[in-house]
């Protein structure tokens, strides 16, 4: 039986429904308000503040302001008080300048460098047909001034190598010592040459050796170059070399995780709300098959992190050396402001294709190997034969493959399992006689061996 519902119930229910509906919208409404209000009351507290000691500071002080610093300075101030250790600003001219070095209008001189103990900066890689190489710059020398400015007063290797940058065609007067304290002083012409990214060699005769220094657009097909060129010369082994890599552009890592890794998902990227958004999956196929070993230390850091955690999680690749820097966190492209200063923040967290992250902890190596104090301070003078590290990661490499290793590669290794045994031997002598009496044996026969 059909009920027909009366014209006044009718109009009740619409009322009530609108009336909750009013309701609902007023209440989310007013939250809204008092967030918009408290926000903007906390804004409004942060610029009174700033404007109050603006009237004192103009009222009192006795120097001038510039005004183009004052408002870099507050900018940069702004970001280092959100507490993110990673954002950065770049002022007008330096945006300007970065712009210009990314499409390549600006140039350097062809020098990859670094400041040790001396102070000032020493050259640890010289790019073929480059003005430094054409100069006579060569592995090792130090670079002492720049146009005059002594290089202990430019405050660090960017400015360094900011200062060295220029158009095509311009000059940088540069002086430098070479290994046997000559002093040389010339001027560089600026022209184009090609920064590769990617250095291999076949070292004791069956292990591919890769030094990656940095992940940019050019590194994924340079790194394919690599392997195949050390795969068809007899590589068995391969050693990824990211040892002081900072990272560099994602995308390209990623790009370069899928020419050795197999099939597996790489990295995500969270954001602060805990969303995960995919950023690259390995399809399997790898260029290669051969056992592989990451050489890393503290200052590798971000995407070169993503390589080696990736290749461990992937194809069971050993680390070998110190633990990593744990820079774990995804930045923004440059965000230009409306004076045409920039500025860059973190967006996101990294996290690795297994649900890991190694922000703030880093990676910690398979088979530990700092370098003692003195070491570090030969560390930009060895070669591939000497550097105690890469004999390490040479042993380990062809331990891997089942290869016996030439005179020599494994003294490091050695020493590192006598020292192991030696402490092991003490431990069991501390538990019974008989134990210390054959870790006493073990350890004897050890270092016999060494």
């Amino acid at each position: 039986m059909n009920r027909k519902i009366s014209v006044g119930m009718t109009v009740t229910i619409v009322i009530l429904a609108m009336t909750v509906t009013f309701s609902i919208t007023m209440l989310l409404a007013m939250r809204l308000f008092d967030h918009t209000v408290t926000s903007v009351k906390e804004k409004e507290s942060m610029y009174n503040k700033v404007a109050e000691v603006d009237r004192y500071v103009r009222a009192n002080d006795y120097y001038d302001i510039d005004e183009t610093m004052l408002y870099d300075r507050l900018t940069a101030g702004y970001l280092l008080g959100t507490g993110d250790k990673y954002a950065r600003y770049y002022t007008a001219s330096a945006y300007t300048d970065l712009l210009n070095a990314q499409s390549g209008k600006l140039m350097g001189i062809g020098v990859e460098l670094a400041i040790d103990q001396s102070g000032y900066a020493k050259v640890i890689k010289v790019y073929d047909e480059s003005p430094a190489k054409e100069a006579g710059l060569q592995r090792g020398d130090y670079i002492t001034t720049i146009d005059g400015a002594d290089i202990k007063s430019l405050g660090g290797v960017e400015a360094v190598q900011n200062k060295l940058r220029g158009e095509s065609g311009t000059s940088v007067n540069v002086s430098w010592l070479d290994s046997e304290n000559a002093q040389h002083t010339a001027d560089l012409t600026h022209f184009g040459f090609t920064a590769n990214s990617v250095d291999s060699a076949l070292v004791q005769g069956n292990v591919g050796y890769i030094k990656i220094w940095q992940f940019d657009n050019s590194t994924p097909s340079e790194l394919d170059f690599a392997l195949r060129s050390l795969t068809a010369s007899g590589a068995q082994s391969f050693i990824f070399d990211l040892r002081d890599n900072g990272g560099g552009i994602l995308d390209d890592a990623i790009s370069s995780i899928k020419l050795v890794a197999p099939e597996g998902v790489l990295a995500y990227a969270e954001d602060k709300a805990g969303n995960r958004t995919l950023l690259g999956s390995s399809t399997g196929d790898s260029v290669i098959s051969q056992p592989t070993v990451c050489l890393v230390n503290e200052n590798t850091a971000s995407a070169a992190e993503l390589f080696a955690s990736s290749l461990r999680t992937l194809c069971g690749t050993r680390l070998v050396g110190s633990t990593t820097m744990g820079k774990g966190t995804i930045q923004s492209s440059p965000q230009r402001l409306s004076d045409g200063s920039a500025v860059v923040v973190t967006v996101a967290k990294l996290i690795c294709g297994d649900g890991s992250c190694f922000d703030g902890t880093g990676l910690t190596v398979d088979v530990e190997r700092p370098l003692t104090a003195d070491e570090q301070a030969s560390y930009y003078d060895y070669t591939l034969d000497t550097d105690p590290q890469i004999q390490r990661a040479v042993s380990c490499a062809q331990q891997l493959t089942g290869v016996t290793t030439v005179g020599g590669v494994n003294d490091a290794d050695i020493a590192a399992d006598s020292a192991a045994a030696s402490s092991e031997a003490a431990a069991e002598s501390t538990a019974s006689s008989k134990a210390g009496a054959e870790g006493e044996q073990e350890a004897s026969s050890t270092e016999s061996a060494s």
